[in-house]
C-alpha cells in the first residue's frame, strides 16, 4: 500500500540477455588484459634483462677494441712524427 498521493515505485527493468552478455564480456576481457599483462611481464622481465645485459658485454667488447685501434694508430702516428724529425 502506498500512502496517499505518493506516486508508485517505479516498476524495476530487468538487463536484457544482450546487456549481460557485454557486461559479462568486458568483464572478462578486463580479467584476460589483467592477467596477460603480469604473465607477459612475469616471463619477459628476466628476458629482457639478460638480453640487455648481453648487449652492453657485447657493447662494452666493441668499444675497447675500438679504443685500442684509436690508441694504437695514435701511437704509431705519434712515434712515426718523432723519428722524421
Amino acid at each position: 500500500m502506498t500512502e496517499r498521493g505518493a506516486p508508485p515505485p517505479p516498476p524495476i527493468i530487468l538487463p536484457s540477455e544482450e546487456q549481460v552478455v557485454q557486461r559479462v564480456l568486458a568483464d572478462l576481457q578486463r580479467q584476460v588484459d589483467l592477467m596477460l599483462e603480469y604473465r607477459l611481464r612475469e616471463v619477459l622481465t628476466p628476458l629482457l634483462a639478460r638480453a640487455a645485459d648481453s648487449v652492453i658485454r657485447d657493447a662494452r667488447g666493441e668499444l675497447a677494441s675500438t679504443l685500442r685501434d684509436v690508441v694504437a694508430r695514435a701511437v704509431a702516428q705519434e712515434l712515426a712524427r718523432h723519428r722524421n724529425r
